[in-house]
């Protein structure tokens, strides 16, 4: 597994994310703003996860999509206890428990990973079963 393309494409991803979960608190669609935020980074992380992973294939056809999932979702995991805890949610009354235990988190890293193992087995398994 190439860890550091991983880790760079898992940096971009977590970027990108977290700037549509800001973003998407200056448009009204729901009065729950942070409800409308949590179902758009949900959306946004499929085809952003999806995206990383066909580039990462691009340089390394060999490690499950599993492998590379986990990497993307831990990278994002780190840079949450890093930057998004401290920046976002401590100044608003959170706590990184608070973050860290959210129903919402632990199913957007599963998302992470049933992405981009998906992607693999569409794009990259089914033509290691073949030959």
């Amino acid at each position: 597994m190439k860890h550091l393309r991983a880790i760079t494409i898992g940096i971009i991803i977590w970027t990108i994310g977290v700037s549509v979960y800001n973003l998407s608190f200056t448009i009204t669609i729901i009065e729950d703003a942070q409800q409308q935020a949590n179902m758009l980074l949900f959306i946004a992380v499929m085809p952003l996860v999806w995206f990383g992973t066909k580039q990462y294939y691009k340089k390394d056809t060999s490690t499950h999509g599993y492998w590379v999932g986990q990497t993307f979702f831990l990278t994002a995991a780190a840079l949450d206890a890093l930057i998004t805890v401290p920046v976002f949610i401590l100044p608003n009354g959170g706590s990184y428990y608070q973050f860290f235990t959210d129903l919402g988190f632990w199913l957007i890293g599963f998302e992470f990973l049933a992405i981009a193992m998906l992607y693999w087995y569409i794009q990259l398994g089914i033509k290691k079963l073949k030959n």
